[in-house]
């Protein structure tokens, strides 16, 4: 009998430890596997056509930017897309509700991820009263049939939710205002958020009973370990998605062409950045 074929599940699976500590000593070669087979990914989206989108929301300095650095910044921005969308404006407020994030869907051979979605009318606008309780339910009521047109259409649909506990937010927090490097991490709606802990629970509670689907179901990241987080989640990220590595045909380089014998090597003045140290 021959080998067993690899998938998707059986490598990352072996790339990523299912339930990594930040602890661990192993974390950086975790990781490392991981980009490994997001490499993989990429060339296998390319060439195939695939079309994936990747939602992650939470709570606030729940983790989702290290998630999303660590899964990006090893591959391509021309296929991998990070979409952030800042607040509506004027004449967006004006427009059909999903129409700015239909915009930034995929065309084939594109992965896009949105740090924060389309989902902010179930929380951060319905808590802070950016939009009516009606306009929230009616969200929350047509939104799994839009996901389901998606789906159908053939692309790929992940929805990730990274929870942080009470007290790990705190911490967070109160690490951000004390740090200068962090301290841009740290917006007004972040405050208030902590503030309505218990507003924000009610929304997202709901947000996720409503829309969780068989065709685009929520998965939870606990997210206190922000280390382990990050493992867990790009590692059921690869284990949702078929993809298979594709042969990398190395190239030849070739031979470098000789110095022309009439080459005069330019002396005229160049600023040059001194040496620090």
């Amino acid at each position: 009998m021959g080998k067993k074929k690899k998938d998707g599940k059986d490598r990352q699976a072996e790339a990523g430890h299912e339930h990594a500590r930040a602890s661990s000593p192993g974390y950086a070669e975790h990781l490392h596997r991981l980009q490994v087979e997001i490499a993989h990914l990429q060339a296998w989206v390319k060439e195939s056509g695939a079309r994936i989108v990747i939602i992650f929301e939470g709570r606030d300095a729940a983790g989702k930017g290290g998630v999303i650095k660590r899964l990006t910044e090893r591959v391509s921005p021309r296929v991998f897309r990070v979409t952030a969308l800042p607040a509506p404006s004027d004449r967006e407020k004006t427009q059909i509700y999903l129409q700015r994030y239909i915009a930034h869907l995929p065309a084939a051979g594109e992965i896009v991820i949105f740090d924060r979605s389309w989902y902010n009318r179930a929380g951060v606008e319905r808590v802070m009263g950016f939009c009516t309780d009606a306009q929230a339910r009616r969200f929350l009521e047509a939104i799994p049939r839009y996901e389901a047109t998606l789906v159908e259409s053939g692309l790929i649909l992940l929805k990730y939710f990274l929870d942080v506990s009470e007290e790990e937010q705190e911490r967070r927090f109160r690490q951000r205002i004390d740090d200068p490097l962090r301290q841009w991490k740290l917006s007004p709606m972040d405050i208030e958020s902590y503030r309505r802990w218990w507003d924000y629970t009610t929304a997202y509670d709901e947000m996720i009973r409503m829309t969780d689907s068989i065709h685009a179901p929520w998965w939870v990241v606990p997210s206190d370990d922000k280390k382990a987080a990050r493992i867990n989640c790009i590692s059921h990220l690869l284990s949702r998605i078929p993809y298979e590595p594709v042969k990398f045909e190395k190239p030849k380089l070739g031979d470098r062409q000789k110095r022309p014998k009439d080459f005069v090597e330019d002396t005229s003045f160049r600023n040059i950045v001194p040496h620090v140290g």
